[in-house]
């Protein structure tokens, strides 16, 4: 069985993240592409996308369907905005892969998926994204649960995947009971990587990390209020932030991890166990990477 290795202080000192030199410009800092969001679900996108600036990354465009673009671009002021055409639900149509085809490939990260439903419409827009060929891509939410596990390790064999599932997510996603995840997430978790040769944390009240010739890192330093919604959203702009800033796959999921759930507890401790809100946590994710 694969190697399980705790993901605890130890561990990061061993996989420091790069060092951001003095001087250095936004442009020498990354650039982050983010897709997703609905016309009835604009706000996932600016938890992710602030998530994003504040783990370091020099520069974000966020795309969205063009009818709350400009809200949302007030939301988030820091981001350039590209708006994207609707279908009828309200989701993003499959006609927005050539809008975005010129500008994927000038970033460092695509990430696809917060604030997304899971349909088959989704899954063509996926499909759409992958032939463009990222240079890295981060699938959250509505957008890996529809993507095809054969299709992911096709992509891996040519770019860097991540996946960042909860049980739910991983259960649609593999086609087995979330139960059986729940019983023995290691397993499935390096199931899943073997499968698609992605860079997978598979989220809950503790959380399972692996990547292809990796061992399976173990996570336990979250806290309750951190299941809320919006709180994914978050965790996925700091890993997608901080592969930007030049981190490899797998030392940005164990940082982006870590970070997310020390935001939780030091939020914890200012408002409460329970009720402290995802976008709560951004404003923490600074000083943790500098203190952590």
């Amino acid at each position: 069985m694969t190697e399980i290795v705790a993901l605890d202080g130890d561990w990061r000192a061993a996989h420091p993240l790069p060092n951001i030199e003095s001087g250095v410009d936004k442009n020498s800092r990354g650039r982050v592409l983010l897709v997703g969001g609905a016309r009835f679900v604009p706000g996932a996108l600016a938890l992710t996308g602030e998530a994003v600036l504040r783990a370091g990354a020099g520069k974000l465009q966020m795309a969205t369907v063009e009818a709350v673009a400009l809200t949302l671009g007030v939301l988030v002021p820091e981001a350039a905005m590209v708006g994207l055409p609707m279908r009828d639900d309200g989701e993003i149509a499959q006609e927005a892969v050539a809008v975005l085809a010129d500008l994927v490939p000038q970033c460092d990260v695509l990430l696809v998926g917060p604030g997304m439903s899971a349909t088959s419409e989704t899954g063509q827009l996926v499909q759409g994204l992958l032939a463009l060929s990222p240079p890295a891509l981060l699938l959250d939410a509505g957008a890996l649960t529809c993507a095809d596990p054969g299709e992911l390790a096709t992509a891996a064999a040519r770019l860097p995947l991540v996946l960042t599932p909860h049980h739910g997510e991983m259960a649609r996603l593999i086609g087995c009971d979330p139960q059986a995840i729940t019983d023995n997430p290691a397993a499935m978790l390096a199931d899943l990587v073997q499968r698609t040769g992605a860079f997978v944390a598979l989220k809950g009240p503790e959380t399972w990390i692996a990547g292809p010739g990796t061992p399976i890192l173990h996570f336990t330093g979250g806290c309750p209020g951190l299941g809320i919604g919006g709180s994914g959203d978050v965790l996925a702009g700091i890993i997608g932030g901080l592969i930007a800033r030049g981190t490899s796959p797998f030392v940005a999921i164990a940082w982006g991890v870590s970070i997310h759930g020390a935001a939780g507890q030091l939020t914890a401790s200012e408002i409460g166990t329970i009720g402290f809100l995802a976008r709560e946590l951004l404003p923490q994710i600074p000083r943790l990477l500098e203190t952590f």
